[in-house]
């Protein structure tokens, strides 16, 4: 699987995702309300895990899949709800 992490790093209001495979993602932190209201300090206390597949953020309890960020899916723990 070529779409693993290697690196991430952010910028006024991105994040940029470094894959193995030499691509770089970028996603609006707006798509994560956790990492757009975290101050920089915390957004760089990351941990790369399951080999590339998730990224995770212990102090800031968010947990991204590499493989969902490539679908275009943002932060998965808001309520859904549908329109009646």
């Amino acid at each position: 699987m070529s779409s693993l992490a290697k690196s991430i790093s952010f910028d006024q209001g991105m994040m940029w995702v470094d894959l193995v495979d030499g691509r770089k993602l970028g996603t609006p932190l707006a798509y994560f309300p956790r990492l757009l209201n975290a101050k920089p300090e915390l957004l760089n206390q990351y941990v790369i895990s399951g080999g590339g597949t998730g990224l995770h953020w212990v102090e800031l309890d968010e947990d991204i899949s590499v493989e969902y960020l490539l679908m275009g899916i943002g932060d998965r723990t808001r309520e859904t709800r549908v329109a009646a």
